[in-house]
């Protein structure tokens, strides 16, 4: 090997793909650790012997380490969805082998800028090194933004989080257009969990649930609404901020208002429903405790609920993928996370997998 900017270096990604350190990866492949740091700062390029010997502890081809990455490179980019500007900022992503552009717009949290900008009916350039590094995470997860800052400090990968229901990012994992989907369809009790909300939605493909937290679901009210119960909330002449349909937080709100009529103003996530009550468009809605707190609202509890990140079974060994459940399973997350207001991280990381067999019996 030659000129290691000539190839797409890739031994730190998939290190922490496996979770290892770089003592770890040093151990197995039977070289200095000294060494694996410089091969991965590109400040030495390995011997044949070295690169072999990493390719058999890493379980990857030489060419999947140090190889140019042209299935991107040279992969034709579509925008994930239309701009809604004339030209407008995007980031880039590759998601099984498809590229994608992502409009720079509300919905959307990385902690990069921008990748470029185009005009949408502008011929695209290309390629984008940042695209196969990019993981996208379709979510309503208020505490997404610090799963992505421990994602990218613990693996050099980035994510891209977009602002999701529980319906539609799985709609977006499905189409191809995202990674992972954040659900929290199932109560925390229910045998079946997510797994059983996915399949009762038709989608065909194999799936893997990867546990993240159970967390509070409930109702957010003004401090001096003088509501201290779901009850009293039915009861009253509250307005209400309802949810989307195929919401996550949408079965807590059918679930207290029976047969009544569904509120005819919905907030688009979370912190929408927060921002409508501060706002004065309403006085009570559904949403995550976090939300509510960080709002400076008061909460009612009324169920816990399991929330999980579900990716395609074909797409397991992605090393963006792997890195997640590392991360995921990390001290440094799950202590994070039991930090927030709501967030039980005890089960984090377990993974269920759901076949397009799985039965509800």
């Amino acid at each position: 090997m030659s000129d290691p900017q000539a190839f797409g270096n890739r031994v730190k990604m998939q290190r922490a793909a496996h979770g290892w350190s770089q003592a770890e990866l040093a151990q197995r492949a039977g070289i200095s650790r000294a060494g694996v740091s410089a091969i991965e700062a590109d400040r030495l390029v390995p011997s044949v012997a070295a690169a072999l010997a990493l390719g058999r502890a890493l379980q990857c081809s030489v060419e999947e380490l140090f190889g140019v990455p042209a299935p991107v490179g040279s992969a034709s980019f579509s925008w994930a969805w239309a701009p809604s500007s004339p030209s407008c900022r995007y980031w880039t992503a590759e998601v099984a082998g498809q590229g994608w552009l992502f409009p720079a717009e509300s919905e959307v949290l990385i902690l990069h800028a921008h990748d470029g900008v185009a005009a949408p009916e502008a011929a695209l350039p290309g390629p984008f090194a940042a695209a196969e590094r990019t993981l996208v995470v379709a979510t309503c997860d208020p505490a997404a933004r610090w799963l992505a800052q421990e994602y990218e400090r613990q693996t050099g990968f980035r994510m891209l989080v977009l602002g999701r229901s529980s319906q539609q990012a799985l709609e977006l994992v499905h189409r191809g257009q995202a990674h992972a989907a954040g659900l929290h369809w199932a109560d925390a009790h229910d045998p079946h969990g997510n797994a059983g909300a996915v399949r009762k939605r038709g989608f065909q493909d194999d799936f893997m649930l990867l546990h993240v937290a159970h967390w509070e679901d409930g109702l957010a009210l003004r401090r001096d609404s003088g509501i201290r119960s779901a009850r009293q909330a039915l009861t009253s002449r509250s307005r209400w901020i309802g949810r989307l349909p195929g919401a996550g937080a949408r079965r807590c709100q059918d679930h207290l208002l029976g047969d009544r009529k569904a509120p005819s103003r919905v907030a688009q996530d979370h912190r929408g429903v927060v921002e409508a009550i501060r706002g004065g468009w309403a006085d009570v809605g559904v949403c995550v405790r976090l939300a509510s707190e960080e709002g400076r609202l008061d909460f009612i509890p009324v169920s816990t609920e399991s929330y999980d990140l579900c990716y395609r079974a074909a797409m397991a060994d992605d090393p963006r993928l792997r890195a997640l459940q590392t991360v995921v399973r990390s001290a440094a997350y799950r202590a994070m996370l039991l930090d927030l207001p709501g967030y039980d991280p005890r089960r984090a990381g377990e993974l269920q997998p759901i076949a397009a067999s799985f039965s509800l019996r």
